[in-house]
């Protein structure tokens, strides 16, 4: 079981003597999804100022006393969680329970800092959504298969939200996302279990828990219907997204939909390549994804169609596919393969300190408890053609789907900020 700190953090250690370095991962249970009308994208803000100093190390000094000590770290956003990675020498251990303990405790709210990363992230946007094709066509199908619940609104947030952030709403979000009591800690390496304990008692836990984000209690009601959106940029060459309704990760049926995915879209001798790419060649690449979700989400197909291909013309043959799982099994070396994949990738990311410290944690948060991964390799081989089957059949319907196309324009047209399109009804 986790060791629980009184403030309430979840801590679990692995130790790993192979080599002397160390994994830190911290998983706060804050994302997009916690966000609301007018504050999209404070959840990413964050991301970016926790390493803008605090009280003791001040701004810059975070990644220069890291580096200094053989250190380095990242971070990233989601919809459901913000994650907070160190990777360093043993030597520096007591050290990074410094920095991150100075950071969640005291971090600075300097408003010129603030106003500096707000253009940072609204550069970012502009970068990452507004100038690229695939981000914006990614947001809007987003937008557009979410009615009700906060997964329809982007992790980078509105650029009217970026513009209009109040200190209030940066110290209220900071306060419920960053309680110790939301978050869950993960070390890996040359450590040991009580070490790491007693580290956390004397760095972490005397930091204050506040309350909590409030749950999110909205269910996203059925679709009545496919949602169709075309988006209409200067581009070379169209692109199709299809976004299918899945359940979240804890779901039973995730280790077959992950089979099922695999099966279809992984590399040039999936089902979707040789049909799309070899066969009929109308499309330069296909792929799907699905991101670990707490709430039911989107499994999002993309195809990049050639030029003077019709958009429509991909979009049937990736119909004609999915329509030939659901009426036949795929064959045993299909399973076979789809599984080995699966296991390999599984097995590759447990081979570090550093996947296993971000596979822990992933399976401790979207899962529940992270015993779980034990049983990850069981779980893939008792998936049946008849599991496969059934969720094509489930969750792969004309009606459980949204579909947006991008449409090339020849010309970049001279518009205003790109704002959400309005939702039509099914």
């Amino acid at each position: 079981m986790p060791y629980r700190l009184d403030n309430g953090l979840r801590v679990l250690a692995l130790e790993d003597h192979t080599i002397p370095t160390v994994s830190y991962y911290t998983f706060f249970l804050v994302g997009s999804r916690d966000e609301r009308p007018g504050r999209t994208g404070i959840s990413h803000l964050f991301e970016h100022m926790m390493f803008n100093g605090a009280k003791k190390y001040g701004p810059g000094e975070l990644d220069k006393v890291m580096e200094a000590n053989g250190g380095s770290n990242n971070a990233y956003t989601t919809r459901d969680v913000t994650v907070y990675q160190d990777w360093f020498p043993r030597s520096a251990l007591e050290l990074i329970f410094d920095i991150e303990a100075d950071r969640i405790r005291d971090l600075s709210f300097d408003p010129e800092k603030i106003k500096s990363e707000r253009g940072v992230v609204a550069s970012e946007r502009r970068t990452s959504v507004d100038a690229n094709n695939f981000g914006v066509l990614d947001e809007q199908l987003w937008a557009m298969a979410f009615l009700a619940h906060p997964y329809q609104w982007p992790v980078l947030g509105w650029m009217s939200d970026i513009e209009h952030w109040t200190m209030d709403d940066l110290k209220h979000h900071f306060e419920m996302g960053y309680s110790p009591s939301n978050a869950t800690m993960v070390v890996a390496g040359d450590v040991s279990a009580d070490e790491i304990f007693k580290l956390c008692e004397k760095y972490i836990e005397p930091i204050p828990s506040h309350a909590p984000p409030p749950p999110v209690t909205t269910v996203e009601p059925e679709p009545l219907g496919e949602r169709r959106i075309l988006v209409h940029k200067y581009a070379q060459l169209p692109i199709v997204m299809i976004g299918y309704h899945v359940p979240q990760t804890n779901n039973a049926d995730f280790y077959a939909l992950n089979l099922l995915r695999t099966a279809l879209y992984h590399g040039e001798s999936s089902r979707m390549y040789r049909r799309l790419v070899d066969q009929d060649q109308i499309a330069l690449d296909v792929s799907a994804f699905a991101e670990p979700a707490f709430d039911p989400t989107l499994e999002v197909i993309v195809a990049q169609p050639k030029q003077n291909v019709d958009p429509q013309k991909v979009e049937k043959a990736m119909y004609e596919e999915i329509d030939r799982v659901k009426n036949a099994f795929i064959s045993d070396q299909e399973l076979e393969k789809a599984k080995n994949v699966r296991l390999v990738e599984f097995y590759t990311q447990m081979q570090a300190i550093n996947g296993r410290a971000n596979t822990i944690g992933t399976y401790e948060v979207f899962f529940g408890d992270y015993r779980k991964l034990f049983d990850a390799a069981k779980n893939y081989a008792a998936v049946t053609k008849e599991d496969v089957q059934h969720v094509a059949r489930k969750y792969f319907g004309e009606n459980n789907r949204t579909v947006a196309t991008l449409i090339p324009q020849a010309e970049e047209p001279k518009t205003e900020e790109a704002k959400p399109q309005e939702k039509a009804k099914p």
